[in-house]
């Protein structure tokens, strides 16, 4: 009895790669359902104790001298090497060839909005990646606090202080 013939691995892997590009598919661009953007589509209870999804998990805390010492130690941990000691985006990694961050001096409307840093900070933007894991919630707001002082320290003038301010060292 005669054998077929074999096929040839060239062909094969043709075959291969033509179905292989025939079943890609962008997958970003589809439409998706977020099975927990109601609750009736929801896949279970929500637990109680949870914070739901675009909440802050705290509230603002009010600004005090202490807050805005731990947003600068936090900063300075976290932020600096790419933002800089003065916000400007030249830190040392930027020195380094990574890209520059812009400004925090920027004065866009949203820039300016504590919620918007704090979500940045959260979740990260553009190159940035997120520091959820790395800085808690509550040091978050001392870091958006801090960036706020950054940002009105690049647009003071010596008449925007007080006297006592001017006599300090």
């Amino acid at each position: 009895m005669k054998q077929p013939p074999r096929p040839r691995p060239a062909f094969v892997l043709a075959i291969a790669a033509v179905l292989l590009v025939a079943g890609c598919d962008d997958m970003t661009k589809q439409r998706k359902q977020n099975p927990y953007a109601s609750r009736a589509t929801a896949p279970g209870e929500v637990p109680g104790g949870t914070v739901q999804y675009g909440e802050t998990a705290s509230p603002v805390p009010p600004v005090t001298m202490a807050l805005l010492e731990r947003g600068r130690t936090e900063y300075h941990v976290f932020c600096a090497s790419c933002h800089a000691e003065t916000g400007d985006g030249h830190g040392m990694i930027v020195q380094r060839g990574f890209p520059a961050p812009p400004p925090l001096a920027m004065s866009s409307p949203a820039a300016s909005r504590p919620q918007f840093l704090y979500d940045v900070v959260t979740g990260g933007r553009g190159m940035m990646y997120g520091f959820a894991q790395r800085i808690e919630p509550g040091d978050r707001w001392a870091v958006v606090a801090y960036v706020h002082a950054l940002q009105r320290s690049q647009h003071m003038v010596l008449a925007d202080l007080t006297p006592e301010q001017r006599a300090a060292p």
